[in-house]
């Protein structure tokens, strides 16, 4: 009875340890997806739009104040940007994604991860997600731009 017991346990704690890997590699596909390539390297914006909850804001600290930008404002600016260049970035422009963790509760999650450019670390971010019905979703944003 012992023996099962500790083996029902064993097989509990392997089925968690897999879902939680699951769930993390849906969070980085989001995430690279979305943010990354949607944004950063101005890719496909409707996975970006499609990535980022609707309420979404980028909490920004500057002068000693906190600004927000709303994902509609952001993905606006995208467009923008992108619709004024008519080549894709070169290689070393494009930013790359480092993950140094994310941690997941239940159906909510937070990422943090540097960006670079160039093999150069420009930004740190700490990502708010959190699990709908559909997936996962960016919910929040707060970063610290590294000193060039």
């Amino acid at each position: 009875m012992k023996r099962l017991s500790i083996l029902i346990l064993i097989f509990s704690m392997c089925v968690f340890v897999f879902a939680q890997d699951i769930e993390k590699e849906a969070i980085k596909k989001l995430v690279l997806t979305a943010y990354v390539d949607g944004l950063q390297n101005k890719g496909d914006l409707d996975a970006t739009r499609a990535g980022f909850f609707p309420g979404f804001e980028l909490l920004m600290f500057q002068n000693g104040m906190v600004n927000k930008l709303p994902i509609y404002n952001w993905i606006t600016y995208a467009e923008m940007k992108k619709a004024k260049e008519t080549n894709p970035l070169p290689e070393e422009e494009l930013t790359s994604c480092d993950f140094e963790f994310i941690d997941i509760t239940g159906t909510a999650a937070v990422t943090k991860i540097h960006l670079s450019k160039g093999g150069k670390k420009i930004y740190t971010d700490y990502l708010s997600l959190y699990k709908f019905e559909d997936g996962w979703k960016i919910v929040s944003k707060i970063y610290y731009k590294l000193p060039e």
